[in-house]
């Protein structure tokens, strides 16, 4: 692993940093790139905008790892009413969430119910599919088994799943037995040697590997896949491979963050593939900034050079 992903991984994690960093103003700048805004508004505003493209959105409201079981609620309770207002401008936009978000630190039970909450509406209300986002590897085993019991109850729900795990090409396998719907990402938290590739080149081979899997049983089963990547080399390999198992435009997807290879997005978008911006928003962004460029840290240059 990079000595730049190493320390940007490192400061993502520091408690002194997580209080103090965010209240610079030039970081308060750097931000925008990646989201347009802290309010849910922001959100929707970005939305509409990419939706003139063709390109539809996954919403995340950040925030991880909360103190209080209560502090949950509140989180359930925004997204019910998210919901309400991504239906009243009638806007192609799923849910992607942490389930720390909801209280997993504390109570597994308490935070699958708030869950159900969210995917019953999300169901009813929008009539398309809720995201959970996997979190550091000792939430691994915790989340796999979750994602099991809702998905016994309800069909609308996908799992991300990270490439740089080692244990990750067995998830999948075992995922299969239930059709889950997936989403590979490479994977941004820090995790020792022994648990996870740390060298870029294994990760990227092992995304690879794991992407043309996905896409064989794909075109075997009626799942949905999704690949959340921005190097366009990957893509381009993604794109063969999906027209090796013959598996039609419209059906292969990739998750883009917003502010990142805008311009591929929408070229990818009108050639006829599904692209799906990733727009993030809240006042939580410090830990989730963080872990963005230490996936690639050549942004930071970038950023630095937008600022200065």
């Amino acid at each position: 692993m990079g000595i730049s992903r190493n320390i940007l991984l490192w400061a993502s994690d520091s408690p002194w940093m997580r209080l103090h960093v965010p209240k610079w103003k030039f970081v308060k700048k750097a931000i925008k790139k990646f989201m347009p805004g802290e309010n849910a508004e922001d959100a929707l505003a970005a939305a509409k905008k990419f939706q003139a493209d063709s390109i539809p959105a996954v919403f995340t409201h950040l925030g991880e790892n909360l103190q209080h079981l209560s502090e949950g609620l509140e989180v359930r309770d925004h997204y019910l009413e998210l919901i309400d207002k991504i239906a009243e401008q009638k806007l192609d936009v799923e849910i992607s969430l942490k389930l720390t978000q909801l209280g997993f630190d504390s109570s597994f039970e308490v935070t699958y119910e708030r869950f159900k909450d969210i995917t019953f509406k999300v169901r009813e209300k929008l009539g398309n599919m809720i995201w959970i986002d996997m979190e550091g590897s000792n939430y691994t085993e915790k989340t796999l088994f979750f994602y099991k019991k809702i998905k016994s109850e309800f069909d609308n729900v996908g799992l991300c799943i990270q490439a740089y795990l080692h244990r990750t090409e067995k998830d999948l396998k075992d995922l299969m037995s239930i059709d889950g719907h997936i989403r590979l990402v490479k994977g941004a938290y820090r995790e020792p040697a022994d648990i996870a590739f740390n060298f870029k080149n294994y990760v990227d081979r092992n995304f690879l590997h794991l992407s043309k899997e996905l896409l064989k049983i794909k075109s075997q089963k009626n799942i949905r896949v999704a690949f959340a990547t921005h190097d366009e080399k990957i893509c381009e390999q993604i794109l063969r491979d999906a027209k090796h198992y013959s598996i039609p435009r419209n059906q292969v997807e990739f998750q883009m963050l917003y502010g990142i290879k805008s311009g591929y997005q929408k070229e990818l978008a009108k050639k006829g593939y599904k692209v799906r911006v990733l727009i993030s928003y809240g006042d939580f962004w410090y830990p989730w900034y963080m872990r963005r460029l230490a996936e690639r840290p050549a942004n930071v240059w970038f950023v630095l050079k937008n600022i200065f």
